[in-house]
């Protein structure tokens, strides 16, 4: 069996060299390195991939989530609602543009944002919900662009994690996470389901006047040479990222195809375990089924119970089996972000998910023995300690 990698890039890079390496080598050639031919194709096609008006290409996600803000006008001391549980880039560039940060709790099955909570949240100086579609799975975005337009709020959606998933509407329909809200955000780090070699991001939205404002941001707040119309920053797509993908997007429905396979696996040795809540789609989905397309897992995350989680990650890590834990700390309780406004027992499901969930290897690159490797070594560790 080959070495088990929480991502294995090596591998995913190996099959489509032939592809990769002249479109580099095209960049190499012409030398137009900032933003150069590559990175206005990218834009162009990964529009036409998303069904999205406007997508604007910048240096990460981080920066491509801060922009999104920017470009809003939101005000030092608006309040912008998000999820507890997830990344801190989310809630640090609230606290960077000297916004009020309003974490509530997530969802127990889908550990999305709770719509409920948001509600109950909301108050005259909220100005913006920003939902993130954690481990692959879109926010419910028909209940919070409905409960955004009437409190007349701009929603922002963090899509970090979920390119290439489809949300499918109350009426049917489905739409790409990152086309639904006002403007999105995402990243291109590396390991993401869409990844570069390097850093890079994007912005996206179906307004034109927002992505006109945008485009000035990213570039010092210049739309013509010198002359500084609005606040900016620099943060651009360098067009050999670019080239890598513009390489891969042709790959990234395949992609997530293969890591929706590996989670049907992963379900499958784990189903109806006492002591292992497994992920799951959306309800229309009724779980990750043949034609599954609303959940694209970048991260394949169990939620235990009545298990030792640390002592697990210490034996997986014993039997050459890497894990991660997504997210230890919640947000409320981080340093840099704790407030006397928060209430512990206004984050339930947060608390207990910081205790209890583990990631598994999931990448394009599994195979099936070493999905049956990784299994059993989680199923006899539990299977032997209750």
């Amino acid at each position: 069996m080959k070495k088990i990698q929480m991502v294995d890039l090596q591998g995913q890079y190996a099959k489509i060299k032939d592809v990769v390496d002249p479109s580099i080598a095209e960049v190499m050639g012409n030398a137009a390195f900032i933003n150069g031919p590559k990175v206005h194709q990218f834009q162009k096609n990964l529009e036409d991939y998303l069904g999205v008006r406007n997508v604007i290409p910048c240096a990460n996600g981080t920066d491509a989530l801060q922009i999104a803000m920017m470009g809003l006008d939101l005000k030092p001391g608006d309040e912008v609602i998000t999820a507890d549980f997830t990344f801190a880039a989310t809630v640090e560039v609230i606290a960077l543009l000297q916004l009020t940060p309003v974490l509530v709790d997530v969802d127990p099955v889908t550990f999305n944002i709770d719509v409920e909570a948001i509600k109950k949240a909301i108050t005259p100086k909220t100005k913006a919900i920003v939902p993130v579609h954690l481990f692959g799975l879109p926010a419910e975005m028909d209940e919070i662009m409905a409960l955004a337009k009437a409190h007349d709020l701009y929603v922002i959606e963090d899509n970090a994690q979920a390119i290439g998933a489809n949300y499918t509407h109350k009426d049917g329909s489905k739409t790409k996470a990152g086309v639904i809200g006002h403007v999105a955000s995402t990243s291109f780090f590396p390991s993401k389901n869409l990844g570069c070699y390097g850093d890079g991001g994007a912005i996206f939205t179906n307004d034109d006047d927002l992505a006109h404002k945008i485009r000035g941001i990213v570039n010092h707040g210049m739309y013509e040479r010198y002359h500084h119309d609005v606040v900016g920053v620099n943060s651009r797509l360098d067009s050999i990222q670019a080239a890598v993908l513009d390489a891969k997007l042709p790959h990234l429905d395949q992609y997530n195809a293969a890591r929706r396979h590996t989670a049907r696996k992963y379900n499958e040795a784990f189903n109806n375990h006492p002591n292992i809540t497994i992920p799951s789609g959306r309800d229309v989905c009724q779980g990750i089924c043949d034609t599954c397309d609303c959940h694209v897992f970048h991260q394949y995350t169990l939620n235990l119970k009545d298990v030792d989680r640390d002592a697990l990650v210490s034996h997986l890590q014993e039997k050459n089996v890497p894990c991660g834990v997504y997210y230890p700390i919640p947000l409320h309780r981080q340093k840099a972000y704790s407030d006397d406004r928060y209430n512990e027992a206004d984050f339930t499901v947060t608390n207990q998910l910081v205790n209890s969930v583990m990631s598994l290897p999931m990448h394009t690159e599994l195979d099936d023995e070493q999905i049956d490797f990784i299994t059993s070594t989680v199923l006899n560790f539990i299977n032997s300690n209750k």
